[in-house]
């Protein structure tokens, strides 16, 4: 019999069936210590979903930092910089509003509530249109300044 394979299937690294618990903890534990498993692709979907709030949150940090380089390089106005910093402090909360929103969709998907809605999506959509209008406003400043 060939190592990790039994007539049931495959088993872990542990050398548990598959969907046994090894008896470690996990963590955290406010949130796998409530309520049961749920089926695991709803699970690795909400971590996908993190994942990619996690990668938008790089990148508006990653932008703020390449506008103030852009700002070095280039005659744009002192207020580039106060956006660049907002844009990071931005990028810094998104990525903690993601677990939290993360934390509160695994919460309920393990106590069979109704899934609720994102908090974080209407501050990401009223963050990216307050850069691009002001971003729109600098354009202006240095086109016509």
């Amino acid at each position: 019999m060939l190592r990790g394979v039994t007539t049931h299937g495959v088993q872990g690294d542990s050398g548990q069936e598959p969907g046994q618990d090894d008896g470690r903890p996990r963590h955290p534990s406010a949130v796998y210590g409530v309520g049961t498993d749920p089926d695991p692709r709803f699970s690795l979907a909400n971590e996908r979903t993190t994942l990619a709030w996690e990668r938008t949150a790089l990148a508006v940090v990653a932008a703020g930092i390449g506008l103030t380089s852009l700002a070095n390089l280039t005659a744009l106005p002192r207020g580039v910089y106060v956006l660049s910093l907002g844009m990071c402090l931005a990028g810094g909360w998104l990525a903690i509003a993601a677990v939290l929103d993360w934390r509160r969709r695994e919460l309920a998907l393990r106590t069979g509530c109704v899934l609720p809605a994102p908090r974080s999506l209407p501050w990401l959509a009223g963050t990216v249109a307050l850069v691009a209008l002001a971003l729109a406003c600098c354009v202006l400043v240095v086109a016509w300044g």
